[in-house]
């Protein structure tokens, strides 16, 4: 038995919850997992987990050893970690997720720079809009945007706030006429991104006043640039990121409605798991987006992305 291996695995059996998961993140076979587990309790002489065909528990011995291997598997990381300032270097492969819209306007031209930066890390990124899970799926560190961060055993990072704009192309107007006020939305064919916190509601302020409007339109889609595409046709009317739209807004392409309301913001955020040390490879991609982010976030113009993704 290789005891240290036996450890690991029985940790991430107990923190996810299963067998089957564990041996997706640690890219093992269900069958090594078993069988890891089965001969750390034949060396400890002690059941770890109850196990049913629909359930697994752990022991009372198996939650008692759970906490001293916790903490023995971390003080050894921690061990190799302190190392790190002076002998280890940013390097091996980095899986990153990251919404595809957002990298293809903030992120992706300045790829090429962090990969010359350190030229030891092999970058696996994969933009995708939907919500992955950061841990089961086996990510580094994901980037995520929220209006309201759910609690998890993730830390987050902010990046970016994303302030958003009610708009449309003018020859919608003409045929739609302007909304003065938010709820005359509820009139409107709004186009609604459905993977957003608040697809089927906007909310909107002003001088102290809240108002939530539920919208509805004959067009969902799972993409803001599809969002974006169909404003230009004059089809319809959305709540977008001014990041995506501000060449059109610019030329009058399109035109944004509602000014003197402040609509909700979405806040990008980086999200990686709770350990008490960040690897160095993790932390060099933190750092980057944090300061290309941050660029952003001062007023810099992002790159503009293809106009067919």
């Amino acid at each position: 038995m290789d005891r240290l291996r036996a450890l690991a695995v029985f940790r991430q059996v107990v923190e996810l919850g299963s067998f089957a998961k564990a041996a997706r993140h640690l890219r093992l076979s269900p069958a090594a997992v078993s069988k890891n587990i089965g001969e750390l309790e034949a060396h400890l002489a002690v059941r770890l987990f109850n196990r049913t065909t629909r359930r697994m528990s752990l022991t009372e011995a198996g939650r008692l050893y759970h906490e001293r291997v916790v903490r023995i598997l971390d003080d050894l990381e921690e061990a190799d970690s302190a190392l790190g300032p002076l002998q280890q270097r940013p390097s091996g492969l980095l899986r990153v997720s990251a919404p595809m819209t957002t990298t293809l306007f903030a992120l992706s031209r300045a790829i090429p720079e962090f990969l010359e930066r350190y030229p030891e890390i092999t970058l696996d990124l994969r933009m995708d809009d939907r919500r992955v899970d950061v841990v089961e799926e086996g990510f580094d560190i994901a980037l995520r945007g929220s209006d309201r961060l759910e609690n998890s055993s993730l830390i987050a990072r902010k990046l970016l706030t994303l302030r958003h704009a009610v708009c449309c192309a003018p020859v919608y107007l003409e045929q739609s006429g302007r909304p003065i006020h938010p709820q005359d939305l509820r009139s409107h064919n709004c186009v609604q991104f459905t993977l957003s916190d608040h697809a089927d509601e906007w909310s909107f302020h002003n001088n102290g006043e809240t108002v939530n409007v539920p919208v509805n339109g004959r067009y969902k889609v799972g993409s803001s640039l599809a969002v974006r595409d169909a404003l230009r046709a004059g089809f319809g009317i959305s709540l977008i990121p001014r990041l995506y739209v501000e060449e059109d807004l610019a030329t009058g392409r399109l035109v944004s409605v509602l000014d003197d309301w402040s609509p909700v913001e979405t806040t990008l955020y980086a999200v990686y798991p709770s350990n008490r040390h960040v690897q160095v490879k993790l932390r060099a991609f933190l750092d980057f987006a944090i300061e290309t982010f941050g660029r952003l976030e001062e007023g810099g113009k992002p790159a503009t992305p293809p106009q067919n993704c």
